[in-house]
């Protein structure tokens, strides 16, 4: 199982960030690349996807590894 990737605001621009490190996987202009790129990686890597609002709030949380108890909102 790989790193779970997390999408959060770093100033105007989101970045991909994997679980325990310092440094983005990549940096974007909009939520909305970052979350694509983030559940590509979390997909290939069978990990999570967690996802900060603008306000550093989680709004989605996403599993796309063995999760024992999926989720139900299938929109990302």
């Amino acid at each position: 199982m790989g790193k779970d990737q997390f999408v959060v605001r770093r100033g105007e621009q989101w970045a991909v960030i994997g679980a325990n490190n310092e440094r983005a996987t990549r940096v974007t202009d909009t939520q909305k690349e970052a979350i694509c790129i983030a559940r590509n990686i979390a997909i290939n890597q069978q990990s999570e996807m967690r996802v900060q609002d603008r306000h550093g709030k989680w709004r989605i949380c996403n599993s796309y590894g063995n999760d024992t108890c999926p989720p139900k909102d299938k929109n990302y």
